[in-house]
């Protein structure tokens, strides 16, 4: 058993991810702003690392702007590896995007691509573990989609997931060795267009989804297979449909 410590441990993934991984016998510890440990100022970082045999990043930025999540990113991944280095810790694991190996200029996708290149060159054995957009995005992705009471998607093709599946996926990951990239997904793809309509209209949300190809995805035109996962990926089966009645909005 392992001493696995969870940066982002308090939040949606890594809560479940300590859950899952202390039900299983290990020592996993929730590492987070709120818990004393700041990956982006550095703050408790070395001391809950004592020890540690691997660490999982599901940490996220708490901006979207541009600059705001490239800063974020390479920053806190560089302290992180840093002082992964000098505890002697075997394994990285860290949750990031299908489609950040493929061409797009969403703003986001670049700092995630430049997290993975910090890690890929640390020399600590490593996990990506790629993911889908969640489920529970759905009600995120349509209000910055909104205006007035139309939200605006392009029809490019999304396989979305589970964020109860990603947990699971990255807990095993970290349960296990280094395996370098792996992609996951949910069971069926939908036009992201579709799938936010779907989520809407199950919620009796009145806005009207229209597909439009040129409007942007968290600030870029997307292809129509960007966001999908490659042939080999680990497919999850929970369906949206039997996810939304146990999943209503938060208030």
């Amino acid at each position: 058993m392992a001493k696995i410590v969870v940066i982002g441990g308090t939040g949606l993934i890594g809560s479940k991810v300590v859950s899952k991984l202390n039900a299983h016998g290990h020592e996993a510890i929730a590492a987070s702003p709120n818990t004393g440990v700041n990956t982006l100022t550095g703050e408790g970082v070395a001391e809950v690392l004592t020890g540690a045999d691997t660490v999982v990043d599901v940490s996220n930025s708490p901006s979207f702007a541009p600059d705001d999540v490239m800063e974020f990113f390479t920053t806190s991944t560089s302290n992180l590896l840093r002082a992964e280095a000098a505890a002697g810790v075997r394994h990285h694991v860290a949750l990031t995007i299908v489609g950040t190996n493929r061409p797009q200029s969403i703003p986001y996708f670049a700092a995630k691509v430049a997290q993975e290149k910090l890690i890929r060159d640390s020399g600590v054995g490593y996990s990506l573990v790629h993911a889908t957009q969640f489920f529970e995005f759905v009600g995120s992705i349509a209000d910055i989609s909104t205006e007035d009471d139309t939200v605006r998607l392009p029809g490019g093709l999304v396989q979305p997931i589970a964020a109860e599946d990603v947990a699971t996926a990255v807990a095993r990951t970290a349960a296990g060795a280094p395996q370098g990239d792996i992609e996951i997904a949910g069971p069926e793809s939908f036009g992201m267009d579709e799938f936010i309509r779907r989520g809407l209209t199950f919620r009796k949300d009145p806005r009207v989804v229209v597909r439009d190809d040129s409007a942007p995805y968290y600030g870029a035109q997307i292809e129509e297979r960007t966001l999908l996962p490659v042939e080999g990926a680990q497919i999850f089966e929970t369906r949206f449909e039997d996810w939304l009645p146990l999943n209503p909005p938060r208030k």
